[in-house]
């Protein structure tokens, strides 16, 4: 019994100095030999072998086999588990006298081997991968045609290239922390390939005129024709694939002068101001009754909050920044259809092509219906006492109107259907007059706001005129 208490604490002292010593012969961490040293010569050890390794190279294949060179230390690299060491030291030194003495036996034999887990930092990697690999996609570029003297030519599309960014994360961090030989390497990124929609042989089936229409600006300023033309052009050209949605708004903004705008009149507020691009509207409701000649489906439109004179009520279709107002349409045929827009003597054209599948002696034609029309009962006039008598700014009426669209289809000259395409509303806005009211005349003062008070625009003009008309010479005979 005595002996075995002497054994027992001679056990815990020998347990103890083992705690304090060094780390036994044949325990290595990887291929680092651990034998020997303390903890912290144990962990300086280590840490001096991740720290070499983050200038060992990493190639990333980014999109379309672009290379990438970074170093290990780019992504992160670091020491997952340094508490490899504490149990490397605890190894022979805990259990009785034969437990320790079976382990000590054990390393004699077989090596000790704790692995080195590596970590990234994860954050970096995604960083690293957006500022040097992203940089390389590219979009796919469908197909698309040209109409060029009256003939179409085919341009073909590209191929497109994207990151997957998530993905292309896990593959680095589960090769680098997992497969890893800790030497210079090469890692292909997850990229998705974007193949372009169409082809000539597609392509070539665009050969029919499914809707056609023409409105005229002959009457506009040459800031407001310019306007026109240049939305045209912008649309001009266009090839919509089944599915594929249009937005007018998105196709001819920004609104500016670099976009080849100019100031021109258009509907704010319920009056005519100028604004960059006024007269856009021509080309979106242009656009508007070819794509229903051409039956395609539409998605969003609005119509203007007045009248427009180059169409019939509720045919037309507004754009506007401000309120958000766009006319948009899906191509929900089977087949790619083409835009034209021509601009020609002061009339714009549109004109969608295809692949006619609608049968024979099949016409569709439109009628606008007025449901009610609202016009002004008296005109809306302003004083201005900062501008004299004979000062007169006014704004013609626009006359308000409920209207809606039919569509109509007629099949060898039989109607087969009606149906109502929209329903609109536009506002009544009364004759307007700004009038110059300042005089050191009480008289003449007088009887401008007196006329101003009957709310009449002519009896304004009536004594304006007379008050600003020159004196009637005398009437005086010659000397005799």
């Amino acid at each position: 019994m005595l002996l075995l208490l002497i054994c027992l604490l001679g056990s815990g002292a020998a347990v103890q100095a083992a705690e304090e010593g060094t780390i036994k012969a044949g325990i290595f961490a990887g291929s680092i030999d651990l034998s020997g040293k303390t903890q912290a010569e144990a962990l300086a050890a280590v840490e001096a072998y991740v720290a070499g390794l983050q200038d060992v190279e990493i190639t990333l294949l980014a999109a379309a086999d672009t290379e990438v060179g970074v170093t290990a230390g780019d992504l992160g690299i670091a020491w997952a588990n340094p508490e490899l060491v504490t149990e490397a030291a605890q190894i022979g030194t805990r259990g009785n006298v034969i437990e320790r003495y079976r382990v000590l036996k054990d390393l004699e034999y077989e090596n000790k081997v704790f692995p080195i887990e590596l970590s990234l930092d994860l954050q970096a990697v995604s960083d690293l991968l957006l500022e040097k690999c992203a940089v390389y996609d590219t979009e796919a570029v469908d197909a698309s045609l040209q109409r060029i003297d009256g003939q179409f030519q085919v341009t073909e599309g590209k191929t497109g290239y994207r990151l997957d960014v998530e993905t292309s994360i896990d593959v680095i961090n589960d090769l680098l922390t997992e497969d890893w030989d800790c030497q210079p390497c090469t890692i292909p990124l997850n990229v998705r390939v974007e193949e372009p929609r169409g082809n000539a042989e597609e392509l070539a089936q665009i050969t029919d005129v499914l809707g056609t229409f023409t409105t005229s600006y002959s009457s506009s300023n040459s800031s407001r024709c310019a306007n026109v033309e240049n939305g045209c052009k912008l649309i001009n050209g266009t090839t919509l694939y089944p599915g594929e949605e249009f937005s007018t708004y998105d196709t001819v903004s920004p609104f500016t002068e670099k976009n080849g705008y100019y100031m021109a009149g258009s509907y704010v507020s319920g009056k005519v101001v100028d604004s960059l691009g006024g007269g856009i509207c021509q080309v979106s409701t242009t656009l508007y009754n070819t794509v229903l000649r051409a039956e395609l489906e539409v998605t969003k439109r609005y119509n203007h909050s007045m009248i427009v004179s180059y169409v019939d009520p509720s045919a037309d279709a507004a754009i506007a920044e401000s309120s958000g107002k766009d006319f948009k349409f899906v191509n929900n045929l089977d087949y790619p259809v083409y835009i034209e827009g021509v601009t020609q003597d002061k009339k714009i054209t549109f004109t969608i092509y295809g692949k006619e599948t609608r049968e024979a002696g099949r016409e569709v034609r439109y009628e606008s219906e007025i449901l009610e029309v609202m016009k002004p009962s008296s005109d809306d006039i302003y004083a201005d006492a900062s501008k004299p008598i004979g000062y007169l700014v006014t704004e013609g009426a626009h006359i308000g109107y409920r209207a809606k669209l039919w569509k109509i289809v007629t099949v060898n000259g039989e109607e087969v259907s009606r149906t109502e395409v929209n329903n609109s509303r536009y506002k009544m806005v009364p004759r307007s007059a700004t009038v110059g009211t300042a005089t050191e005349d009480p008289g003449a003062y007088e009887q401008i706001m007196a006329a101003i008070g009957t709310g009449s625009v002519d009896q304004v003009k009536s004594v304006i005129a007379a008050l600003t008309a020159p004196p009637a010479p005398e009437n005086t005979e010659a000397a005799q």
